[in-house]
């Protein structure tokens, strides 16, 4: 068996920053890290290894750094990292990322086929959920989102038994393989690296590709190019006001209360030209 995880190194979102004269994201003031989804997706697939036996690859793209995305999979239990770093992918939008990312998976499926495909939900730096079925699309298989258990992978019969999160409870989805499934953070718990696997990942160099190693690749789905997505910008939302702390007696705030709802309503009437 040979599962494929794609991953995206990321900003850490808890620590970054805007940029208020761009209106953009400032990069350089968060570290990198490995998308958290991504983490769980990856260690799912090794999970699955230790259950069935087989192989675990992780597949990239970026520019050079994200090769540190790659080493931190390997440290949870991948064997094989792939990367696609070009400057023609530069400025990708999720339907480029996809089109560039299939074209590499067709790639590792000439080295060894690929039975399944892992990827997290979603990147917490874009929040769109569309990479994942995107690939899918791309490699005309079957695409499972938003999966929280993967209850059986039968090989011999070349399929798999998910369970997908739904708003009231989750549903159980029959699939043949291979296919795409997007994991949910609840679908397992990460575990400690152990020493063998630091010590791997700390010399391990991955198998790195341009777009001219790629084959069949139309460079105008590619980055920019390929992008017809445009954010206009981003911004910072304001932070909440904290609330009135009403002082006095019982009747005194009681009369500090009344005087706030009757002013709140003074501005609603005159906002919709009601006297």
């Amino acid at each position: 068996m040979h599962i494929v995880v794609c991953i995206k190194q990321v900003p850490d979102t808890k620590v970054i920053k805007m940029n208020p004269k761009t209106k953009t994201i400032d990069r350089a003031s968060a570290p990198a890290i490995l998308n958290p989804y991504d983490a769980h997706a990856v260690e799912e697939a090794v999970r699955l290894k230790q259950r069935y036996g087989g192989t675990v690859s992780v597949l990239t793209m970026g520019p050079p750094p994200a090769v540190k995305a790659i080493k931190k999979c390997i440290e949870i239990g991948a064997d094989d990292g792939y990367m696609i770093s070009d400057r023609a992918f530069a400025g990708a939008d999720t339907l480029a990322t996809s089109y560039a990312l299939s074209k590499a998976l067709e790639k590792i499926s000439t080295i060894k086929p690929i039975d399944l495909i892992l990827c997290g939900k979603m990147s917490i730096d874009g929040d769109t959920g569309q990479v994942g079925p995107g690939i899918a699309r791309r490699l005309d298989i079957p695409p499972l989102t938003a999966v929280k258990k993967i209850a059986e992978l039968n090989l011999k019969d070349r399929y798999i038994i998910v369970h997908r999160k739904l708003e009231d409870g989750y549903e159980v989805v029959q699939s043949c393989l291979p296919c795409l499934c997007a994991v949910e953070k609840e679908i397992n718990d990460l575990s400690y690296a152990p020493l063998p696997n630091m010590i791997k990942a700390a010399r391990y160099q991955p198998q790195i590709w341009s777009v001219d190693d790629l084959e069949d690749v139309d460079r105008k789905q590619l980055g920019l190019k390929g992008s017809p997505t445009v954010v206009g910008k981003i911004w910072t939302p304001e932070k909440p006001q904290g609330g009135t702390l009403l002082e006095g007696d019982i009747q005194e705030q009681v009369q500090q209360l009344l005087d706030i709802v009757l002013q709140k309503r003074e501005l609603f009437t005159e906002r919709e030209g009601v006297r």
